[in-house]
Parts: structure tokens; C-alpha cells; sequence
């Protein structure tokens, strides 16, 4: 429509009045031209600078938009004092205060944004508001920067607070920030790791004390096989020089022919990644030690590529002399047994003949020559026993296995016999060595034994005679103890059997009798009269009244051995 409009309104233009207006005044027409076009070109001009600024001031939004968003974005609150322009009379009269939202949310302030600077030091304790009352005072009126740590009233809670004044290129002073950095998690690692490094430290001082105080040197070897470390005692045997020169010059300890203890043995150590060990002979103080060196690989920092070695002087010289001395001794003892006529042998750990003496070659029916040539423990049983020298046995292997495990079971002294096919009987016994294996010692007490035989069977001879004896018959043995009764006895005197079989003495003995001398109001008197008569050399025979009912002849008897026997028979 309103297109339209406008068509007819040109349509009703008169443009030959415009015309014959143009062609009366041509001039007056230029000039209001010109005039149009200059205000064109001013409009189109101010238009270009509205453009201009509009964008400008777009880009600076966007900017301000944008950093604004990282200071939001940033871990730190910050509070602010804004200073207005200095073009003002009393700037302090307008500053802004101003705090963050990441500042509002650290501290959980209840005004948000909005809150004032003395909002922020009610979450401090009164002393730290003090400190930083005064930081703040220094900031604003001096610029001071400023840095420092306080804790909040909430628990664990740890504030980095850091000061410093914003100036503009033309020195006006925009504003001043104190920014807000939450470190409690930072704080309480530190914390921690500062608990644990007072720890490592005490565990390293300690560690250090003990090997300062093991009585003898050690050390720690780098991959190279260079000194890294070593105890206090090292320095003992270095002549007391300094730690860092023996580092530096990697001094090594030597023996009294001046070579290195144990580099050659590092060396094998390294090589093989087997423990190694030498005896060595060290001289300290113009006296001389004997030393087990020790070099013992490890991996360092659980790397299988980084192997070192730690070392160690072990002082033997006790042990040595020792060693040494009990050589001596047995070798003195090897000789006196030699000399003895008991048949002796040594069976070492290798269970080879170590040593033996003439009467067991000949014991045995053995030639010296091939005992020389240390014959072991097995060969040893089967030369013995194709001579028919060894007890008959159903299955001989595993006799002769038997026979070889003792070596590593016998702790302590053990004897046995053994009986031959021919008859003979050996006693045999077997005692560990002090330098391993097994000690041997064989007697022939074929003999010795059947001389007991008869011994123990003219014993029972004569038993069984006494036991059949009428008369009551008692033997005291050499100690004064009952060895023997017969059964006449215990019906004669009522004597409790238990008693005599636990060999009672003579006064004991005479104390089973008391029952049948009642009448007697003495009985210490009595027994002590019994007793002289039994023992009087003179006196043999003596009667004793029971009771007044009958009467024991009494016969005391000295046997040859020394023994005494006493015989009773009623009257």
C-alpha cells in the first residue's frame, strides 16, 4: 500500500515546474546540491565512526568478558581494592572492594560476592588477623607486596595469601589484589613427606650406627667394583686416613704382601654373581690378623643390570689357632692310639680311611698296604666280609646301607656287638669325629665273654644250692646292702619280700626282726648288740631268744671277696 501511494504521488509530480525552476536559478540548484552531498558524506562519516566504535567496544566487552572468565576459571580467589581514576579529588573515598566467586565458594562466605574484606578475617584466628591487617595496611598505603601462609578455623585448612598492587602503563594505580591459594592438600604432603624424611633419616642414622659398630670392616662396592661406602672400621685397617680420600684414591685394604684383600674376589663375585670368600693375612698395628674376606653380589635398586658388592673382614685368628691346635692334638692323639693295642680307625666325611693302627689290620686280616690307599667305608665292609668277618645278615645291601647312613646320625657315643660266623664276638663302638665322619674302636671280647658265662653260671649254681637249703641264709655285699636271701628266710623271720629286694641296709635289715622281740624294752640296745656280734671278727655264733618262745642260732661268715653271710637255724 504504501508503495502505491507513492507511485501516484510521483505520478502527480509537476516536473516541467521543476524543470523551468532549474533553468531560472542553475546556480542556486548547485549550491544546495553541494551542500546535500556534504552532509551526505558527513552522515555516511559518522556512521563509519559509530561502526567503528560499536566494534571497538564489542572487542573490549569480549576481552573483559574474557578475562573476567579467567580470573573465574583461576584456583585462586582473589579480594580486590579498585581505585577510581586519580582525576578524582579523594580517590580513597571510592574504592570498590571486591571479592571473587572462587574466593566467596574457599571460604564459604555467606554474603558471596558481596562480602567486605572483614568478612574474610572472621575465618582467621586473632592472631593471624593481626599479620595480616598489617599486610593489608603496608599493600594500600606503601604498594608493599606481600606472601605468607595462615590456617583457617576449619580444620586443616591452610591459606597461601599473596599481596601486590596493579599499576596501568601510565602509573595510575588500578588496584590492589591479594590473592587466596588453597594449599591444605599441598601443606599436609609436605607434611607428610618432611614426617617421612625425619624418618629415613633416623632409620639411616641407625642404620649407619650399626654398621659403624660390627667389630669388624665392611663395605659396598659400585657397578665398576669402586669403593662407594664403608664402616668406621675400614678405617682402622687403612691407617686411619680420611673417608673422602680413600674414595677418591679408591684405597683398598691389603695384605702383608701388598695386594687388595678382596678385589680379586669382587671381581669373581661380579663375574659369577656367586658369593666368594678367601683367607688373607692382615697386619694392624705390627700384629697380625687372619681374615676371611667375604665379596657378595646383589642387584642395586632392583635392577637386574646394576650388580654390586658388599665386602666384609671377618677376624679368624681365634679360630685359626684354634684350628690349629686341635691338629695338634689330634695328631698326638692318632699317635698314642696307634700305639694302643685296642683296634682303632677314622672314617672321614667322605667316609674314606682316614686313619687306623696296627691292631686293626690285624683284627681284621688286613694288608697295610691297601689301607694306605684309604679304602671308603663300603669297600672296608666288603673285604671284611668276603673274609667271613661280618655278622650273618639276609639281605647285605641294605645292611651295608644302613651302615653308611650312621655316619650322619650317630651325635654321640654308641656300642653294639658284633657277632662273627666264627664264634667270635666283637665289641664295637662309634663316636663322631670333631673334624666329621665317624671314630671306630673294635675289642675281641670272645673270651672276656665266655669267662662271664661261666662266671654267671657258677653264680646260679650256687644260688639254686643256697635256695635249697634248710637253714636261713643272707649276704651282705662290700657296700653293706642285702644281695641275696632264700626263701628259708622269708618263713623263718616274716620279712616283707618287697622290702629286701630293694637291698636294704644292714640296720634296715635288722629292723624287720623287731616284731619278735617284744618282750625286750630296749630294741636300739638289742640291735646294736645284734650288729657287734654279725660284724665282730672274734664272735661267729650267737643264739637270739624270740619271744621267749624259741631260739635262732645266728652264724656270721667273712666270704673272701669281702662280702658278709649270716646263716639262721632254729633250736
Amino acid at each position: 500500500m504504501f508503495f502505491y501511494n507513492a507511485f501516484r504521488a510521483f505520478r502527480m509530480f509537476d516536473f516541467e515546474l521543476l524543470t523551468d525552476m532549474y533553468y531560472a536559478a542553475p546556480e542556486l540548484w548547485y549550491a544546495i546540491a553541494g551542500i546535500f552531498g556534504l552532509l551526505l558524506a558527513l552522515l555516511v562519516w559518522e556512521l563509519f565512526k559509530i561502526l567503528k566504535l560499536r566494534q571497538r567496544n564489542y572487542f573490549l566487552n569480549r576481552d573483559r568478558e574474557r578475562y573476567a572468565e579467567t580470573l573465574y576459571a583461576s584456583r585462586d580467589g582473589y579480594f580486590a581494592f579498585i581505585y577510581p581514576d586519580q582525576k578524582i579529588n579523594d580517590p580513597r573515598k571510592h574504592i570498590v572492594e571486591h571479592c571473587s566467586r572462587r574466593l566467596a565458594v574457599m571460604m564459604n562466605l555467606p554474603n558471596g560476592t558481596k562480602s567486605v574484606f572483614d568478612d574474610l578475617l572472621k575465618n582467621f584466628y586473632k592472631d593471624d588477623v593481626k599479620k595480616i591487617q598489617k599486610y593489608t595496611a603496608l599493600l594500600r598505603d606503601e604498594g608493599v607486596s606481600f606472601e605468607d601462609e595462615f590456617s583457617l578455623k576449619q580444620p586443616g585448612k591452610i591459606l597461601r595469601l599473596s599481596g601486590a598492587r596493579i599499576n596501568g602503563s601510565d602509573g595510575n594505580i588500578y588496584c590492589d589484589m591479594i590473592w587466596f591459594r588453597d594449599i591444605s592438600f599441598e601443606a599436609a604432603r609436605i607434611s607428610e613427606l618432611s614426617r617421612q624424611t625425619e624418618l629415613a633419616a633416623a632409620k639411616t642414622l641407625q642404620l649407619e650406627d650399626l654398621l659403624d659398630n660390627i667389630p669388624y670392616p665392611v663395605w659396598v662396592r659400585d657397578e665398576k667394583l669402586r669403593l662407594q661406602n664403608f664402616n668406621k672400621k675400614y678405617l682402622d685397617f687403612a691407617d686411619n686416613k680420611s673417608k673422602d680420600y680413600i674414595l677418591e684414591n679408591n684405597l683398598e685394604l691389603t695384605t702383608v704382601n701388598g695386594e687388595p684383600v678382596s678385589q680379586r674376589l669382587a671381581e669373581e663375585a661380579h663375574a659369577t654373581n656367586r658369593p666368594k670368600k678367601a683367607v688373607v693375612n692382615l697386619v694392624k698395628n705390627g700384629e697380625r690378623f687372619v681374615m676371611e674376606a667375604v665379596e657378595t653380589p646383589f642387584h642395586a635398586e632392583g635392577c637386574l643390570d646394576k650388580i654390586r658388592t658388599a665386602g666384609a673382614l671377618i677376624d679368624i685368628t681365634e679360630l685359626d689357632d684354634l684350628k690349629r691346635n686341635l691338629k695338634l692334638h689330634q695328631n698326638a692323639q692318632l699317635e698314642i692310639l696307634g700305639t694302643l693295642g685296642t683296634a682303632f680307625a677314622v672314617f672321614n666325611q667322605q667316609l674314606k680311611l682316614a686313619f687306623y693302627n696296627k691292631a686293626f689290620a690285624q683284627l681284621w686280616h688286613l694288608e697295610e698296604s691297601w689301607l694306605e690307599q684309604q679304602p671308603n667305608y663300603s669297600s672296608f665292609l666288603d673285604s671284611i666280609r668276603e673274609k667271613r668277618l661280618l655278622p650273618e645278615v639276609p639281605d647285605y645291601i641294605l645292611f651295608k646301607n644302613e651302615e653308611q647312613k650312621e655316619f650322619s646320625k650317630i651325635i654321640e657315643p654308641r656300642e653294639d656287638m658284633l657277632h662273627l660266623p666264627n664264634g667270635k664276638t666283637f665289641r664295637r663302638v662309634r663316636a663322631p669325629h670333631p673334624m666329621g665322619g665317624l671314630i671306630f674302636a673294635y675289642e675281641d671280647i670272645s673270651d672276656k665273654l665266655a669267662t662271664t658265662s661261666a662266671y654267671n653260671a657258677l653264680l646260679s649254681v650256687q644260688q639254686e644250692m643256697l635256695e635249697n637249703l634248710l637253714e636261713a641264709v643272707v649276704i651282705f655285699g662290700t657296700d653293706g646292702r642285702l644281695k641275696f636271701y632264700n626263701q628259708a628266710y622269708l618263713k623263718l623271720w616274716e620279712a616283707p619280700q618287697r622290702l629286701l629286694d630293694n637291698e636294704p641296709s644292714l640296720d634296715e635289715f635288722l629292723d624287720t626282726q623287731k616284731k619278735f622281740f617284744r618282750t625286750d624294752g630296749d630294741w636300739a640296745a638289742l640291735k646294736k648288740e645284734i650288729t657287734t656280734h654279725l660284724l665282730s671278727v672274734t664272735t661267729k655264733t650267737f643264739i637270739l631268744t624270740r619271744n621267749e618262745t624259741d631260739d635262732i642260732e645266728v652264724t656270721a661268715v667273712n666270704l673272701s671277696d669281702g662280702a658278709l653271710m649270716v646263716a639262721y637255724k632254729k633250736i
